[in-house]
């Protein structure tokens, strides 16, 4: 049961979540994309959002500024979180301009606001749950992403319900957050998203 628990853990890391949501769009979407331009933006993202945050951990790691990839502590967070920062907006940057796929721009646009307040929370010492963030960013992405194309996708949002209480339930049974944390991330996941909508919903 343990090994399932932190499997769920690690096949639904934060810094996976985004990649899986602009790969979902791009399979759903009924705005046509040449798909040149769709590996291409796959590509990049998964570089900037998967390889070069790993590639920061190690170095990191390296320099003795943080002990695990679990980012035990609110002070071992700072950092990383301003990297996830500067990574999003060179994403927003040269990955997704508004001016190309405004609905994908807008949602690296919550991403930011999501970390940027995790990390204002880090610095005050309260260690909201970045998984939660992650799942509860992406849920209501689909969310959005079902409304404003008016696709009914909703097997896809009943299997990410899913998806999300398991990740609560292993972060809770690893011990890594409380009920409090949890309920936190999920609601800075959220929130910044539907703050975004108004400008492309």
């Amino acid at each position: 049961m343990k090994w399932l628990i932190k499997t769920i853990s690690v096949v639904f890391h934060p810094i996976i979540m985004p990649l899986l949501a602009i790969h979902f769009y791009f399979k759903k979407s009924p705005r046509f994309i040449p798909e040149d331009l769709v590996y291409a933006k796959l590509i990049s993202l998964f570089i900037l959002s998967v390889v070069l945050p790993i590639m920061v951990y190690f170095l990191l790691k390296t320099l003795g500024k943080t002990e695990s990839i679990h980012l035990k502590t609110t002070k071992e967070r700072i950092l990383p979180l301003l990297v996830n920062c500067a990574i999003i907006i060179l994403i927003l940057y040269r990955v997704f301009p508004e001016n190309q796929i405004p609905e994908l721009y807008f949602f690296f646009i919550g991403i930011l606001l999501s970390s940027v307040t995790c990390l204002i929370l880090a610095i005050l010492k309260f260690k909201a749950s970045i998984h939660l963030i992650a799942t509860g960013g992406v849920f209501m992405f689909f969310i959005a992403f079902a409304i404003h194309f008016s696709i009914n996708i909703n097997g896809s949002l009943a299997l990410f319900a899913i998806i999300t209480g398991a990740v609560a339930t292993s972060r809770l049974y690893l011990e890594a957050h409380s009920v409090k944390e949890l309920l936190a991330g999920l609601l800075i996941g959220i929130i910044p998203q539907l703050i975004v909508l108004q400008y492309w919903l």
